[in-house]
């Protein structure tokens, strides 16, 4: 039977390098990072040598880099150890976005059980933010503004730096998740005032169950986990000491070949949509999302006329992996809140399917995939 993954955004197979090198950190024997014995040390020093690889590649000093359990604990932790840290000083603002993951508006739910005042804000048919709307929520009691680089169903870019000026200006604190960005789109910390940003291992061909969170040095912040004094303190519990090691080597590898990770998506992204085109016809989808200001390996489509669960139900039972969102998500049967922010007509947002592509994925899978969305919808609409 045909296997063709197309899930990449909800998370992607790991490289065969950082499989090894998970592999050789696991098997070196017992160390704990925190011990001072010659285990812990060996421990310590792998967490150290990747530490310094991830904060190479995003610009920033090793000390700034906080290792979590996942890029939802990262968001959770920016947000909640930001917005405590700036109600002392009389802040109680939270701005971010319609369009957010759901580990940040789920933390923006908790955090408005504190007494933080919630802006959410608005976004056009791309789902993208105006500047200007963030221009005008944003003022001297905000605490923090959270706003996602990439969009986790549609692909589309927010323009987060022209935003964290903004904030900075007006001495909030900024965050921004770049759990679906990082390794697609580069970052470098060093030329724009974020505060604080999350990314994730499973994003970039990495293991599942490790996370990554900058905090810039001097950035008001209590950590959300309290017992040990690991990670400077910042995150207690010991540290995943094989997946960090992964962490780091899926990171090198995923930046030394942006451009070509970037072209190789781009290029199975528009033979799929090149085919659908040729199998189905330009008036049966319709693609939602940013046409310029996107990531390259996401494809978020409207079949008009078909619901989005029994497309995805015939493309699984096809031997196709593809989803209906966010993969925290999809299996609640609720409409994406991504695709309602956008204010797109409810046939679009019940019809819509989101294929993702990356490591491994070929265009003639994608253009078998075409052909195998073809036969579902001939079947559907012969019903």
């Amino acid at each position: 039977m045909t296997s063709i993954y197309f899930d990449h955004a909800a998370t992607t197979p790991m490289r065969a390098e950082a499989i090894s090198a998970y592999a050789d950190a696991a098997g070196a024997g017992p160390g704990n990072p925190s011990s001072l014995h010659a285990f812990g040390r060996s421990a310590r020093g792998r967490v150290t040598a990747a530490r310094d690889t991830l904060a190479q590649l995003l610009g920033c000093s090793p000390s700034e880099l906080v290792f979590t359990g996942s890029g939802t604990e990262s968001d959770n932790t920016a947000l909640f150890g930001a917005a405590r840290a700036q109600r002392a000083k009389g802040r109680t603002g939270i701005v971010t976005s319609s369009v957010e993951h759901h580990a940040v508006l789920h933390a923006c739910d908790k955090l408005k059980e504190e007494g933080f005042r919630i802006t959410l804000l608005p976004v056009d048919e791309t789902g993208r933010v105006a500047v200007s709307e963030a221009e005008q929520a944003i003022d001297d009691t905000t605490a923090v503004v959270s706003i996602m680089a990439g969009n986790n169903e549609t692909g589309t870019l927010q323009p987060y730096a022209e935003i964290a000026q903004i904030a900075k200006n007006r001495g909030a604190v900024m965050h921004v998740d770049a759990v679906q960005a990082f390794g697609y789109e580069p970052i470098d910390l060093q030329s724009v005032p974020v505060d604080l940003l999350s990314v994730s291992a499973h994003k970039i061909n990495g293991p599942q169950g490790v996370g990554l969170l900058f905090v810039r040095r001097g950035t008001p912040f209590q950590p959300l986990l309290y017992g040990g004094n690991q990670e400077r303190a910042r995150r207690a519990g010991t540290e995943n000491v094989a997946g960090i090691a992964a962490f780091a080597e899926a990171a090198r590898l995923s930046a030394g070949d942006l451009d070509a990770r970037r072209s190789h998506a781009e290029q199975i992204r528009q033979a799929f949509l090149q085919a659908l085109e040729t199998e189905l016809g330009r008036d049966a989808f319709v693609l939602n999302g940013n046409a310029v200001h996107r990531l390259p390996h996401i494809a978020n489509i409207s079949f008009l006329g078909l619901n989005s669960e029994t497309m995805l139900m015939n493309l699984d039972l096809a031997g196709v992996a593809a989803s209906a969102g966010s993969a925290c998500t999809s299996g609640s049967l609720q409409p994406s809140h991504v695709l309602t922010a956008m204010n797109l007509p409810r046939e679009r947002v019940q019809s819509a399917i989101r294929f993702s592509f990356g490591l491994g994925n070929t265009t003639a899978e994608a253009e078998k995939t075409a052909k195998i969305v073809a036969t579902i919808s001939a079947r559907l609409r012969n019903r």
